[in-house]
């Protein structure tokens, strides 16, 4: 059993495929899917999605690129959302200081509205992190002494730096495809230091196709090759990771029933 903790089955690559994207993922193996929200004012297809089949969920939040656009979106608004049975996540939110579409002050201020949500409901908060590592520590090292709450740093490409201060403070780090990929040595070596309690995986579809599927949409029956890899890099069995991150899953992502292996 593997868990596809975060893709994004609203964008348009999926659009009249969706039967066929979850067929191909429950034939691969991957017992639920958290489709992310990266607007708030678009939530409601998000939503529709999780709604549509039962072994789907979703989260509710802002991606760094549109933090300019909603910034009157209030972490109290957040919270509301978030008192459907589907919605079992904050954001994905964060900082992204290589595209920059939003000013820095920007991703910074929804960012910390994020975290508000996270702490008040206690759901996990999907973080968004791209060369960004100084700020990224110092604002989660603040807000966590403002008082503890539930996040998982998602498609992790930081340095180890930030992946030990992201474990120090309690939080969870993903890997998508990237890992897969020949020049992604060091951060198969930060993959392969961490602890195994905090360790999940992801496709980030329909980006970030694994390597033998480069160049194609991705989708979340591929989660298996970064699983693979992820197994490979740690020197432990597929089924040993298939166990490690559905047991890392579920704890986080309360809101989700367990399912049996």
């Amino acid at each position: 059993m593997l868990i596809d903790s975060h893709c994004h089955l609203d964008f348009p690559d999926f659009a009249g495929e969706l039967d066929g994207v979850i067929a191909r993922a429950r034939a691969a193996g991957i017992a639920c899917i958290v489709t992310i929200s990266t607007r708030v004012k678009r939530h409601a297809e998000v939503l529709g999605i999780a709604e549509r089949f039962d072994d789907v969920y979703c989260s509710v939040g802002i991606h760094p690129h549109y933090a300019q656009d909603e910034l009157d979106v209030p972490a109290d608004e957040l919270i509301d959302r978030t008192r459907h049975p589907k919605v079992v996540a904050i954001g994905e939110a964060g900082l992204d200081y290589h595209y920059e579409r939003s000013p820095r002050t920007a991703q910074e201020q929804g960012f910390r509205n994020h975290i508000a949500a996270a702490r008040a409901t206690g759901l996990p908060l999907v973080i968004h992190s791209r060369e960004a590592d100084a700020d990224m520590a110092r604002i989660l090292e603040e807000e966590t002494g403002r008082g503890a709450f539930p996040a998982v740093l998602h498609c992790f490409t930081g340095g180890r730096e930030l992946a030990r201060h992201a474990i120090a403070l309690g939080l969870f780090i993903s890997f998508t495809g990237i890992l897969t990929f020949k020049k992604s040595d060091e951060l198969r070596a930060i993959a392969q230091s961490l602890p195994a309690d905090r360790i999940l995986v992801e496709t980030d579809a329909p980006y970030l196709a694994p390597g033998r599927h480069r160049g194609k949409r991705n989708e979340p029956a591929y989660v298996v090759d970064t699983a693979n890899v992820l197994a490979e890099a740690r020197g432990v069995s597929l089924e040993t990771i298939a166990r490690q991150t559905s047991d890392n899953f579920f704890p986080l992502f309360r809101k989700v029933p367990p399912q049996a292996p």
